[in-house]
């Protein structure tokens, strides 16, 4: 059945709604919705789901509706153009499944108005429940267009009866920096997680704590999500978990945008990283890097950089193997050409929203 779009009675800029993780102080969703509004078609106008909204409209200079409240946000979408989801992994059922719900419903109101709906630099899943896949297969068909942020994402999808072009993901596109920091500091983008609880952290704080001292370099905790991710130096220590020579060389630092946490990781000899956009803004930096992963989103974009990974899923880690890894990658920058393949790979998503304002087709 071939829908058509109503005809515009003038000639007015398309508005898009755009739907993420925004407004929630996570320097990793900024960083995407950074890109995403550069890779925009001139002349579009936007209104981004936010929860912070007066934070998003400085910075960005857009419009927002409350994220959180699923009827305004179905009230925004009547006043628009088309539907984009921006990045992230949005159609999961780790969160919840009634995220997954809020999405759906999202995708259902803008084909039931006949209105295009873009997938732009997904990762998807992961998907715990067998009726989550059976949405996000329903979902999937009534996609405009889709990219997705890396193959494991991709071939999910193929499973499900999806197929659309790979890129690195979207944050990839942001300007990189210059990296300075042979002999600088450890940075750790860490989070709290299920996977660390108590003496879990111990070979990993240890290794961190032997590699510092032998090395004599300072440690930076550089949170990434200010709701989640500060503050987690000072749990660690009031949980008496800290070596005390970590401790001693321990500080946070706050950044408040994708810029300033570069800045930080390009002075860095070494970033470990939990966050997924935190091993990018590194790797980004120039910096050596290795990560920790907690979800297979990390574990995947650390392979596709090359660098050092430890699941946090495969029991209790060992001291010695994380210090020796760390050891070989400090001061040692990723290779450049590498870098560069990520970013270019960033152009597929760009293409996707030159569909926005197209003739949708759905069977």
């Amino acid at each position: 059945m071939r829908v058509i779009r109503p005809a515009k009675t003038d000639q007015s800029a398309q508005r898009l709604l755009l739907c993420g993780y925004y407004g929630e102080h996570n320097l990793g969703d900024d960083a995407l919705l950074e890109v995403l509004l550069a890779q925009l078609p001139a002349g579009c106008l936007t209104t981004v789901t936010a929860h912070d909204g007066a934070l998003v409209r400085e910075r960005f200079g857009v419009d927002t509706v409350a994220r959180r409240s699923l009827p305004l946000v179905l009230k925004a979408l009547r006043h628009c153009d088309a539907l984009v989801l921006g990045g992230g992994s949005l159609l999961q059922d780790s969160t919840s499944f009634k995220s997954l719900l809020y999405y759906a419903a999202l995708i259902g109101a803008a084909r039931l108005q006949a209105k295009p709906v873009l997938l732009w630099g997904q990762g998807l899943g992961p998907l715990q429940r067998r009726r989550s896949r059976m949405l996000v297969s329903c979902l999937l068909r009534l996609a405009t267009a889709v990219s997705w942020r890396d193959p494991e994402s991709a071939a999910l999808a193929r499973s499900l009866g999806c197929d659309g072009p790979v890129g690195s993901d979207p944050v990839w596109g942001l300007p990189p920096q210059q990296w300075r920091g042979r002999g600088g500091p450890l940075v750790l983008c860490f989070r709290p997680t299920r996977q660390l609880q108590g003496s879990a952290w111990s070979p990993y704080l240890a290794a961190l704590d032997q590699l510092a001292a032998s090395h004599d370099r300072e440690v930076i905790w550089l949170p990434f999500h200010a709701n989640q991710d500060r503050g987690l130096l000072e749990q660690l220590r009031r949980e008496q978990l800290l070596p005390p020579g970590l401790a001693a060389r321990s500080r946070e630092v706050l950044a408040e945008r994708p810029q300033e946490a570069m800045a930080i990781c390009s002075g860095a000899g070494l970033v470990v990283a939990m966050r997924l956009h935190g091993l990018i803004l590194a790797a980004l930096s120039g910096a050596p890097c290795a990560a920790l992963s907690y979800d297979p989103k990390v574990a995947a974009a650390a392979a596709n950089l090359g660098c050092p990974c430890q699941s946090l899923d495969g029991g209790p880690a060992l001291q010695a193997p994380l210090l020796a890894a760390w050891c070989a990658e400090l001061d040692t920058p990723p290779a450049a050409a590498r870098l560069a393949e990520l970013r270019q790979q960033t152009a597929v998503h760009q293409l996707v929203l030159q569909t926005f304002d197209a003739t949708a087709e759905v069977s």
